[in-house]
């Protein structure tokens, strides 16, 4: 009998399901496990858990105060940039009206010059010929009292004489000659 029963127990018995006595000692064994997890370990991974949650959001948000200062810094750069825009063309515009206007001026100065300069011309050509004329007048005078004097036999070399002589002859030359224009 007891063969038959031990034979009958070993068909009752499922190989799958252990015996009790190690059902209960596994089980003992998993509540403590499972207790020194959940009272140990667990606090600290859900400790690392919320830092690293913490750690991202704060990434987050300072990537997104990044972006939100970086945004700014590139309207102010290009507030700036136009700015500068605005004043090179209006320093451009600038230079260039000083530049006509020195231009006007320096032409202004020139005609000024020239006229100056033409004007000390006619003013040297009016002396030169007086004093051409005044030279020729008495160099013809000379001439004119030798020749007379030649002709007449006798010396005209009273100045008085011939400087009268000579005026009233060139008179007589120049009044001839503006009747002949």
């Amino acid at each position: 009998m007891t063969h038959a029963w031990v034979q009958f127990a070993a068909e009752k018995e499922n190989p799958l399901v252990p015996p009790w006595p190690e059902l209960v000692i596994g089980l003992i064994a998993f509540v403590i496990v499972f207790g020194f997890l959940a009272k140990k370990l667990l606090p600290n991974i859900n400790k690392v858990l919320e830092e690293r949650r913490e750690a991202i959001e704060g990434g987050i948000e300072k990537a997104e105060a990044a972006q939100t200062e970086a945004q700014s810094v590139l309207e102010q750069y290009k507030a700036q940039l136009a700015e500068a825009r605005h004043e090179a063309a209006r320093l451009r515009q600038e230079a260039q009206e000083q530049g006509a206007t020195l231009i006007a001026e320096m032409r202004a100065e020139g005609q000024r010059q020239r006229e100056e300069i033409v004007a000390a011309g006619h003013a040297q050509i009016e002396a030169d010929r007086k004093a051409a004329a005044s030279t020729l007048r008495q160099d013809v005078g000379k001439l004119a009292t030798d020749l007379a004097g030649k002709l007449v036999g006798e010396s005209l070399e009273d100045h008085a004489r011939q400087s009268r002589v000579i005026d009233r002859f060139l008179d007589e030359l120049e009044e001839k000659a503006e009747a002949a224009r």
